[in-house]
């Protein structure tokens, strides 16, 4: 095998191999936050669809306002949301107007109530109260009937079932979730809560990946833990690939002789396994195995220590995850925001390094990031004190 693969060259490939493998469907308002569009989305309406009153206050024609003195207008009706004012509104009037009430045909400018004085039905502005076309939104500025409002790919959250409502849908077609399954490897994990005895300690990694999965929009189904048994671990994986469209196991994709998980999937289907230039990490693997019917299900290996799972999982599985289930391709891209050390680092080059740090904000930009001195591939409680992960790029020895 040759020599560790460079991240930014994995992702690419891996932007530029995979493509979503679910289908679509309709599916109502209610259920599409944490769905992918299937489909860009057309407005069917226009937004607002007609020129309405920001502010509560009085509806007028800005060609009515004197520059120098004040202005006296009758009121010869009101408008409020849902109560539009019926019939045309003579010139030299206004109308008393409410926030969100469309405005009457002619009218160009809201004066608001605090800016003007009415007694009975004779409003009173002064000069300089409110300058032309002031306190309206206009028919059609959000978004025009016709026009795309969300691409498909986009993963929906309550903001985007508020603007398909908006627009005129009440449903939207997404990809079908993607059907997870979860594993563990190895002999010496114990369930959760369980004494873990001899040799043996909890499984953590198995719980944090279903929730990393879960937090992906994925349906997941815990299949516990696979042991070093090569025959059981054929019957699980090939009984997962029937009913899933990924395997996720963490654990038993490096070359130890109780590895058996890679050598499995190999034999079931086909494996691409690296070493990937990153720490933590190194080890991954990707997969298909054959699901019977013509069907095919990919297979996801993670690094067995908790910290390495999680690195990996965040900075390469969540994006495959992400486009196996609709997402485009550009979800391989990494975000990055830029921090600034609080302490120079000194570090060995040769591999592409995520530490955990604890950007602070303190008052100046970029933030301030904080490196904790234990970076150990099994330390969680490092981990769950850190609240991103600082890259630094391989061939650097010392960053100030």
């Amino acid at each position: 095998m040759s020599g560790p693969r460079r991240l930014d060259d994995l992702l690419a490939d891996l932007a530029d191999r995979l493509r979503p493998v679910v289908g679509r469907e309709r599916v109502g308002l209610d259920d599409l936050p944490g769905r992918r569009l299937a489909e860009d989305v057309a407005a069917r309406l226009s937004m607002p669809p007609w020129d309405n009153s920001a502010m509560d206050g009085y509806a007028l024609r800005a060609a009515d306002l004197a520059a120098d003195r004040d202005t006296v207008l009758p009121v010869v009706g009101s408008a409020a949301a849902g109560h539009p004012l019926a019939g045309p509104v003579p010139p030299g009037a206004a109308v008393r107007i409410f926030t969100g009430a469309p405005v009457p045909d002619g009218l160009d400018t809201v004066v608001i109530q605090e800016n003007v004085s009415r007694d009975g039905d004779t409003l009173r502005i002064p000069p300089g109260a409110v300058r032309p076309g002031a306190n309206l939104r206009r028919a059609g500025e959000d978004f025009t009937a016709g026009r795309t409002v969300l691409a498909a790919g986009t993963r929906l959250d309550p903001r985007h079932v508020a603007l398909l409502a908006s627009a005129g849908h009440d449903s939207a077609a997404a990809f079908e979730r993607l059907r997870v399954a979860v594993f563990s490897t190895g002999d010496e994990l114990v369930p959760p809560g369980t004494p873990p005895g001899p040799g043996r300690i909890a499984d953590s990694n198995r719980p944090m990946v279903a929730a990393l999965v879960r937090q992906v929009g994925c349906r997941v189904t815990d299949l516990g833990c696979l042991p070093d048994d090569p025959d059981r671990v054929r019957s699980a994986l090939a009984g997962a690939a029937r009913d899933h469209d990924v395997l996720v196991t963490s654990g038993g994709v490096s070359v130890g002789d109780a590895d058996h998980v890679t050598a499995t999937v190999a034999a079931l289907g086909h494996l691409d396994s690296w070493k990937v230039a990153m720490k933590p990490g190194k080890p991954l693997a990707l997969g298909r195995l054959d699901g019977g019917g013509g069907r095919t299900a990919y297979f996801l290996g993670l690094p067995g220590n908790p910290v390495s799972a999680f690195v990996t999982f965040c900075v390469i599985g969540r994006a495959v995850l992400a486009r196996l289930g609709g997402a485009p391709a550009d979800v391989f891209a990494l975000p990055f925001r830029p921090a600034r050390l609080a302490d120079p680092i000194g570090r060995k080059p040769g591999r592409r390094e995520f530490l955990r740090v604890v950007l602070e904000a303190d008052g100046a930009a970029p933030p301030l990031a904080r490196v904790p001195a234990n970076q150990g591939s099994a330390t969680l409680s490092t981990l769950c004190g850190s609240n991103a992960l600082l890259d630094l790029p391989d061939g650097t020895a010392r960053l100030d």
